[in-house]
């Protein structure tokens, strides 16, 4: 089989803050355990004989990885703008792992939780269901037929994906406190666990299945204070709400996501 990974940030081990995130001098933690568990995963990965391994490193403009100290054990490191789609290369790969991945926006205790862009974005709510990153992204390669067979993040991450993921393998590398904070696992414990966890993922590849929903579907919108409305411009699959609140529709999770 061939495996896609898709990388985030804030749920990373060991990350807790949004100082390693945002402040220049706490930056290089957070990509070094970017780094370090990418390496566990994919190492555990080819262990396990996974043929190709495609990494997209998906964090804000998409250039968090440490080049120099990725594991060579992958065939590609996607990384910087692709545009559309937003998994670049999937078609090659059977399944789908979203590593450092966190709960959606307002989960309570949710580290660093948000959804997609926490300056502008409040909530999603898809037909109705209130989303977040996970379920968005499940969906999406979902229509193309890939199971997501692993997730890693926080408690509060691993129980928001087991409500429709249930088959999935759940990593927890830490626990979720405040927005802020966390108790995350020792290191070498961090690394044992994501490598334990992929390698239980690559067993059971065949016995998950790729997570659908009927389409057509709606987004909705809300978005955080002052933030801009989409020019709507006579599309007929976008709709204002208010003045924070708007709405689109299509057909597919790729249509849907390149209308916003």
């Amino acid at each position: 089989m061939n495996l896609y990974i898709m990388v985030d940030l804030e749920g990373m081990s060991g990350v807790f803050s949004r100082n390693q995130i945002f402040d220049a001098d706490k930056i290089p933690e957070g990509r070094e355990r970017m780094t370090a568990d990418i390496n566990a995963c994919v190492d555990a990965a080819k262990a396990a004989g996974v043929e190709k391994i495609y990494v997209r490193d998906c964090h804000g403009a998409s250039s968090t990885v440490i080049y120099d100290k990725l594991s060579d054990n992958a065939d590609y490191y996607i990384c910087g703008y692709m545009g559309e789609p937003r998994f670049t290369g999937i078609e090659d790969c059977d399944a789908v792992i979203l590593l450092g991945y966190h709960a959606m926006a307002g989960t309570m205790g949710g580290t660093l939780e948000h959804t997609f862009n926490s300056k502008t974005v409040q909530n999603y709510w898809l037909n109705g269901k209130k989303v977040g990153e996970a379920e968005i992204d499940a969906l999406g390669v979902g229509e193309l037929g890939k199971p997501v067979i692993m997730v890693s993040g926080d408690d509060k991450l691993c129980n928001e994906v087991a409500e429709f993921l249930p088959d999935t393998v759940k990593c927890e590398v830490k626990r979720g406190m405040t927005w802020n904070g966390a108790m995350v696992l020792p290191a070498g414990k961090a690394k044992k666990k994501i490598e334990e966890c992929t390698l239980e993922a690559i067993r059971r590849f065949k016995d998950i299945k790729p997570y659908t929903k009927e389409a057509p579907y709606t987004l909705r919108v809300e978005l955080c204070e002052r933030s801009v409305l989409p020019f709507v411009g006579g599309d007929e699959r976008k709709k204002i709400i208010d003045g924070r609140t708007y709405e689109v529709c299509a057909s597919t999770i790729a249509e849907l996501l390149s209308l916003m």
